[in-house]
């Protein structure tokens, strides 16, 4: 080719982009002057890329703030009309970041955290960058199909703030729909936090969780990622038959970690070793031969064991049941009985207490059933005041100075009189 027809050529591509971009591409380009109302890139070609203030004001204030001269950026070409200059957009090129980062995460089935920041009643949303994404109802783990309307409201309503493992399950930049499901993700999550946990976790270890099942043997605890198991017998220092006497589902309790089991993914707990334990001051609050209430709690061979206040038991040893000859204790004793017994011994060290219902005199037992006896009056009378008694209609003069003189319906005393009559023989749990 002779020199004259390459100056030709050579001046054709001068006139023109050799790297023409097309809308919808995303360049990278250097920051090369920052305006009150633009941006503007070079983008390596013959006309400069301009971000216009629109396209500005849909950053985020400290993502504005931190566009720098000289700084790399990427940008999404809007369009190449302009001989001058291109237009292009920052934030749709970190949209457009966004959605491929959305892709791979489907493609590669990983498990993410986001934070739901509302709902309607077909599901939950939750933000993914500069996109929003969607959890139906059908794939978050606390709706379950044939829920009423308003307990569905309710539950998406508890949601709000929360942050949900989450797996992306459909992306469609066309219709922009980004789709996740927690439901999906849940168990697996469940299973990495539960094998971190256990990895973390020592013995002795002081965790706060939240009360996930009731059972007759105890309460589940969710840690945060696994359940540990708090036998009843670890939940209070007092003697309970079922756990929804102390706790209830949902309550956020502090508890301790008794034993780990790693290989079967098993968590003891305990709630009582870090509640006061009352036998540490019993001996500030008993001494030898001090009169006390004790209610019958068990019955075994050779006496019985009586609790003198929650968490405090007493043995009631055969030999101090009766004056006379006793073989057997429920001759004289039954389970549920409140009593009133004398100390004979205390050991707060080995935590034991001796009672005896022998060395109370005839006077003490008379004097302890007679204020029972009043008590019990008492306590009947304000369970009454406390009933909503509807005031019969009064017809005439004689029935409202009836009323006025303290006069109370024949019925109405009859129900008091019943009441107060009866001598309690023990008390209910």
């Amino acid at each position: 080719m002779s020199d004259e027809n390459q100056s030709s050529l050579q001046e054709l591509l001068d006139q023109h982009d050799y790297n023409l971009p097309q809308v919808g591409d995303i360049r990278k380009g250097i920051i090369v002057a920052i305006n009150q109302q633009d941006v503007i890139v070079d983008l390596g070609l013959k006309r400069d890329g301009i971000v216009p203030p629109i396209d500005l004001s849909k950053l985020e204030p400290e993502e504005r703030a931190s566009l720098k001269v000289n700084d790399e950026v990427d940008v999404y070409i809007l369009s190449t009309n302009d001989p001058d200059s291109l237009q292009v957009s920052i934030n749709l090129a970190r949209l457009n970041q966004d959605w491929i980062r959305a892709e791979e995460l489907m493609k590669s089935s990983q498990i993410f955290e986001g934070e739901v920041i509302g709902y309607n009643k077909g599901g939950a949303i939750v933000p993914f960058g500069r996109l929003r994404g969607f959890v139906p109802a059908s794939h978050l783990s606390d709706l379950t199909p044939g829920m009423g309307d308003r307990k569905r409201q309710q539950r998406l309503a508890k949601l709000r703030t929360l942050e949900l493992p989450l797996k992306v399950i459909e992306v469609d930049r066309r219709r922009r729909r980004l789709v996740f499901s927690q439901r999906e993700a849940q168990k697996e999550w469940e299973e990495k936090r539960k094998e971190e946990l256990l990895q973390n976790l020592k013995e002795g270890d002081e965790i706060k969780g939240r009360v996930s099942g009731l059972r007759d043997f105890g309460v589940f605890v969710d840690l945060g990622g696994a359940d540990g198991l708090v036998h009843i017998s670890e939940l209070a220092w007092h003697r309970i038959d079922h756990p929804r006497e102390v706790v209830k589902v949902g309550d956020d309790i502090d508890v301790c970690v008794l034993k780990l089991d790693r290989e079967g993914q098993r968590i003891s707990l305990s709630r009582k070793r870090l509640l006061p334990n009352p036998w540490d001051t019993v001996a500030e609050r008993y001494e030898l031969h001090q009169l006390v209430e004790g209610k019958i709690t068990r019955i075994v061979d050779y006496g019985c064991f009586a609790e003198v206040e929650p968490g405090i038991e007493g043995l009631l040893h055969l030999s101090q049941i009766s004056r006379n000859m006793v073989e057997n204790p429920s001759e004289v004793i039954n389970e549920g009985e409140t009593h009133l017994l004398r100390i004979v011994s205390i050991d707060p060290d080995k935590q034991r207490i001796g009672l005896s219902l022998k060395a109370v005199t005839v006077n003490e037992q008379i004097e302890w059933m007679a204020q029972r006896e009043v008590e019990s009056q008492n306590v009947a009378a304000e369970e009454m005041l406390e009933q909503e008694i509807e005031t019969p209609a009064v017809e005439d003069a004689e029935q409202l100075e009836a009323a006025d003189d303290g006069e109370i319906d024949a019925d109405v005393v009859a129900a008091v009189e019943a009441a107060v009559a009866e001598e309690p023989t023990s008390e209910e749990e």
